[in-house]
């Protein structure tokens, strides 16, 4: 038996599957600040036999956490001489560019706690001034008397030569074997002086929580269950062992979520989808990715606090490439100093939560909305509802503003709550070059399947996939993924002068590190699969497009192959092409997987009917129809390949789905829930 456990801002979601591909669920509440407890819970509440227990899998948020809530360690950095102040004077592009008041972001170790060491290499990676071991001493000793936690090491030009900051790493080691240490070079091979010295400052940040947090939960987990196979799903959609994971903890900076958008991508390969936008909707937040071809779009462009007036803080870590907003069931509705109806970003989260949960909650927030309107009920609650006080709050806080009834402040809610949804999806599909017409909508999470139907009419969208166990679905995702590591090494030559036998060492030199890096963790070399990338540019340019490029040695015509590919993605990507311009690699990207056996999902056997299937029927309110008398199935009992037309209600444990008149449904052979509109 494998589990799995993804912690959210709400919620502690577990997956297991037994030998036989049947799959259990269970979800218990978040229990910051001991995260740990709240995975301890869930094991506990599905009654899973931790005997039968080969293989745990575990997402978590304590890292992004950590970064926005500023709740990491006292931090000093140790740089060349004269780039002290590089993360004050961060990059000059402005995103709010005639904001007169604009501050940069503020940087997470302050000016004081950062210092410089007389040692330079030159772009090639040769030394000019070698490192004098007397000035890391006084590093060291000035950084004991200020109290610093972790220290981040960045020198110039350390990605192609990392010899000086892993020397530095072994003296404030041998001075300070206390003290944890992030050196640059550990962490990104890639060029970008402020983009990498951010990384290893973030990654220091957050390394002494995370190794707290990793070595509780390893100890809670040994004192209950004995299992070697202990695994955290890291930002590039694998997974890694935990003490991989406490050396480089920024990897999991988007642990939780990814593990969703490749369990989409994985349940794509199996019902013959390679066209998919996964879509989760939580508690706090919703979250979207577009995979093309079954192929999950992996990026080290990322950034955590970035919108349209912050310029937010770069990691150079490989990330799944994923839009986020403040939009979930626990999302606050409210009413900005224009009179305007807004939803999120702020949650009631877990506690005091909606308020329906009767915890104490006061604001109105779409899971009090989706109850109001009847798509949600009251007797699928943990808590006892009361119904009349989520009315009367919704009248008070929404209604009486705009001086509409309680029900139509609720669905205006859920409206606008959908209209920041669909904003998310444009910006992954519409605003990235692609057609949303052409690809299937897989929605999962506790809210997915409420808010895609209404969405995929929208965007015009064919068909919804409601995955089996979509409340939960993060977590499958895990059960699925196998070991990942990246590496970006950067590397930068013209595509038409390219040597091939200095081009097969290259590739040679850092697969053979990946080698390496598994066999300390028990991988054999047979079971490690490697995927090859180029970043590559015209010449003079800035940005760069992610090629996939041939395995094995390259020949002069897998030149011209990879010119012509990267012609095609540029012009997918940015709407032109330069033909004639010479081309040019800037980085080399191998991802080396380390296959994991899996447990094959069984499919559903139900001989039932859908009238034992239908529970009741409930009135809801509908868009344009007012209240409407609507069938409510249990999606347990649905039989397979029997279609339901809409308006129509599926309940599952934690998840519901909402379908309307123009739609229809039926559950496939795996026992997802398929949506398609009908055609006119």
């Amino acid at each position: 038996m494998r589990v799995a456990t993804d912690i959210g801002g709400t919620f502690t979601d577990l997956v297991y599957v037994d030998e036989n591909g049947q799959i259990g669920i269970a979800k218990s509440n978040t229990t910051p600040p001991h995260f740990e407890k709240g995975v301890l819970d869930v094991l506990k509440k599905a009654g899973v036999d931790q005997a039968q227990l080969s293989m745990f899998i575990h997402g978590t948020t304590v890292i992004i956490n950590a970064l926005t809530e500023r709740k990491g360690a006292k931090t000093g950095l140790i740089t060349t001489k004269g780039f002290r102040d590089i993360l004050e004077i961060a990059r000059g592009n402005r995103p709010d560019l005639f904001n007169v008041r604009y501050k940069k972001p503020e940087p997470f170790v302050e000016r004081y706690l950062r210092l410089e060491v007389d040692e330079r290499l030159n772009y090639k990676g040769e030394v000019l001034s070698p490192l004098q071991r007397s000035e890391i001493e006084e590093c060291v000793e000035y950084f004991k008397k200020e109290g610093v936690e972790a220290i981040a090491i960045s020198y110039m030009h350390s990605y192609v030569n990392p010899a000086h900051e892993q020397e530095t790493a072994t003296i404030i080691k041998e001075l300070w074997p206390e003290v944890l240490v992030t050196a640059s070079s550990d962490i990104t091979q890639e060029w970008r002086e402020y983009e990498r010295t951010n990384t290893a400052v973030l990654n220091a940040y957050v390394q002494p929580a995370a190794t707290t947090y990793i070595n509780n939960l390893e100890n809670k987990l040994r004192e209950q269950i004995d299992i070697e196979q202990r695994y955290i799903m890291q930002s590039n959609g694998g997974t890694t062992k935990f003490e991989n994971a406490k050396a480089a903890p920024i990897n999991m900076v988007e642990s939780g979520p990814v593990a969703g958008i490749f369990g989409a991508a994985v349940l794509g390969e199996m019902i013959g989808e390679e066209n998919i936008i996964a879509f989760d909707i939580g508690g706090t937040t919703a979250k979207c990715s577009l995979i093309e071809n079954g192929e999950v779009k992996v990026s080290t462009d990322y950034y955590i606090e970035r919108d349209s007036r912050n310029a937010g803080y770069p990691i150079k870590a490989p990330v799944v490439d994923i839009i986020e907003i403040g939009n979930g069931g626990g999302s606050i509705a409210w009413i900005d100093s224009a009179g305007s109806l807004k939803v999120g970003p702020q949650s009631a989260g877990a506690m005091p939560g909606p308020v329906a949960y009767g915890l104490g909650g006061t604001e109105p927030t779409t899971t009090d909305a989706n109850l109001l309107t009847g798509r949600l009920s009251a007797k699928n609650f943990d808590y006892d509802v009361d119904l009349e006080n989520v009315r009367n709050v919704i009248q008070e806080k929404i209604g009486n503003h705009f001086d509409i009834s309680a029900e139509e402040a609720a669905l205006g809610i859920i409206r606008i709550a959908n209209s920041n949804m669909l904003n998310a999806l444009k910006l992954i599909s519409i605003r990235k070059g692609h057609n949303p017409q052409d690809f299937t909508l897989l929605a999962f999470g506790g809210g997915g399947s409420m808010h895609a139907p209404a969405l995929a009419l929208e965007l015009g969208v064919k068909k919804v996939v409601v995955p089996i166990a979509s409340p939960v679905f993060s977590a499958w995702g895990m059960l699925m993924t196998d070991l990942r590591h990246d590496y970006i090494q950067t590397y930068i030559r013209r595509v038409n002068e390219l040597s091939l036998q200095e081009m097969d060492a290259q590739w040679k030199q850092i697969e053979q590190h990946a080698l390496d890096h598994y066999a300390q963790e028990g991988m054999p070399a047979d079971q490690v699969e490697f995927h090859r990338f180029a970043d590559m540019r015209y010449l003079g340019q800035e940005h760069t497009v992610k090629v996939p490029v041939p395995s094995g040695r390259w020949s002069e015509a897998d030149k011209a192959t990879i010119i012509e590919e990267f012609h095609n993605l540029h012009e997918k990507n940015y709407t032109f092409r330069l033909e004639d311009s010479p081309t040019e690699i800037v980085n080399l990207h191998v991802t080396a997987f380390g296959k994991v056996p899996k447990v094959t999902i069984g499919k559903v056997n139900r001989s039932g009917s859908i009238e034992e299937a239908k529970k009741e029927n409930r009135n809801v309110y509908y868009e344009q129809k007012g209240w409407v008398d609507t069938p409510v199935y249990d999606r347990e009992k649905l039989p397979a390949n029997v279609v339901i037309s809409g308006p129509a209600i599926v309940e599952e444990k934690a998840a519901v789905t909402v379908i309307y008149e123009s739609q229809q449904l039926y559950v496939d052979d795996y026992g997802n829930i398929i949506i398609e509109t009908e055609e006119k």
